[in-house]
């Protein structure tokens, strides 16, 4: 175990051990025994692929270490499923039917997501087995799961007790899936620059802990995208590790803010709007990987501005009051599932005129300042496209199935879907996030 992991877990609420290595199979019992020291039973729930991956392995080293063993297999027969709600009352179901036995899920984003969901229904701690390198939520708390009515959504459960991350299993995932990781764990540095700026400007609070967690290692673990494509053991390792950080880091804050920022608005807006792309829903790393580009750009048009020359007096009398903020709220989710989104979200950070003024007023004082600590943090957008396409991720919006003018306008709604302050909060009260977003 790494020291980075080591003290993350440390201070993470739900998951106490965290093995990443090659050959990590021949671990599984003994980290289930260590963390599970009363269980006698297990039950590994997989789909066809990831049971034949390494699902059939961990049922044969947990049997052959005195641990009983069931399975359930998600969709026999081998059809692609995705997070839907109904698979989670199936895995529900087939624990509950098991006696609850200790559930060990053998997969990535979905199943593990299924298996947290189901096993967090029935207050129960659970193990992962990571077949691919394809999320950062392996280590999170909460489950992004389409709802019966169709929206994706995430719901609150705990984070595995238990990870074991075989880099000899993931070496042979698909590509791509170590793709959609690589877009996922890249997102962390526009992440960090909305976290900057936000608690420069006193709207968000700072956890140095968790900040830490992230981006202590996030060069190393992102550092050798060509590593990471041809499975080198060194690079992959750092990049799956760096994958687990970032939810050990959202454990401990309670929070998703050290992992997320406005980029994956952008997903989820895609996903509030049930987007695929040649007939299949797109994979939340690849929709995020776009969308830290896209933002990447953004943020280069922000860095190019002197806001120490800001004209704040022009943009508090462009300003509108709540009444029509709200009329705006209300017209850009009415034909959602969720049409009191974008108010219930944009009120508790909305600026009166001002207040307004006084916020920009700091952001015009501090600025050489905060404009120096974001360009540490931020890599340059032909430097996010390059590294991108050396792990054969999606770049551009073509390649996830939408165009620029869609993410250009989606800025309108990822300002106003959630209460956390960002990069386009700041440009949508200096009147520049329509201009920075084309």
């Amino acid at each position: 175990m790494s020291v980075s992991i080591e003290k993350a877990l440390k201070n993470a609420t739900d998951t106490k051990a965290c093995i990443i290595e090659d050959g990590a199979v021949k671990s599984a019992a003994a980290v289930f025994k260590e963390q599970f020291p009363d269980a006698k039973r297990a039950i590994v729930v997989a789909d066809p692929r990831t049971w034949n991956a390494a699902g059939s392995d961990v049922a044969g080293i947990l049997e052959a270490n005195g641990i009983g063993v069931e399975k359930h297999i998600i969709e026999e027969g081998g059809k692609t499923f995705h997070a839907e709600y109904r698979y989670v009352e199936e895995v529900r179901n087939a624990i509950a039917d098991a006696s609850r036995p200790v559930p060990v899920a053998v997969g990535s984003g979905v199943v593990n997501d299924l298996a947290k969901l189901a096993s967090g229904d029935l207050e129960l701690p659970y193990m992962v087995f990571a077949t691919a390198a394809s999320v950062d939520g392996y280590s999170s708390f909460g489950a992004s799961i389409t709802s019966p009515e169709g929206s994706k959504q995430t719901y609150a459960c705990p984070a595995p007790r238990a990870i074991v991350a075989d880099l000899d299993v993931i070496r042979n995932s698909p590509k791509e899936m170590t793709a959609w990781g690589y877009g996922d764990l890249l997102s962390k540095i526009p992440a960090g620059a909305d976290w900057i700026l936000a608690s420069e400007l006193g709207v968000s609070p700072w956890h140095d802990r968790a900040w830490h967690t992230v981006q202590d290692t996030l060069g190393e673990a992102i550092g050798n995208p060509e590593g990471i494509r041809d499975g080198d053991s060194k690079a992959l390792g750092k990049f799956v590790e760096g994958l687990m950080l970032g939810g050990f880091a959202m454990q401990d804050m309670q929070s998703s803010r050290p992992a997320s920022g406005a980029e994956h608005l952008f997903s989820h807006i895609l996903d509030m709007k049930g987007h695929t792309f040649k007939g299949e829903l797109v994979s939340h790393g690849a929709q995020v990987g776009v969308a830290t580009f896209f933002m990447s750009k953004f943020y280069a048009k922000v860095l190019a501005f002197d806001y120490a020359n800001l004209d704040v007096e022009s943009c508090v009398r462009a300003w509108h009051d709540w009444e029509e903020e709200e009329k705006r709220c209300r017209e850009i989710f009415k034909n959602t599932l969720f049409p009191e989104l974008g108010v219930k979200q944009t009120k508790p950070k909305f600026h009166t005129k001002e207040e307004l003024r006084e916020h920009l007023g700091l952001a015009k004082k501090i600025w050489p300042e905060l404009k120096t600590k974001l360009e540490n943090q931020l890599l340059p957008p032909e430097e996010i496209k390059r590294r991108l396409e050396v792990v054969g991720a999606a770049v551009n919006p073509g390649d996830i199935g939408t165009t620029a003018e869609e993410m250009a306008a989606n800025t309108k709604i990822a300002v106003r879907m959630r209460d956390r302050y960002n990069v386009l909060d700041f440009t949508y009260r200096t009147g520049q996030m329509a201009e920075f977003a084309n």
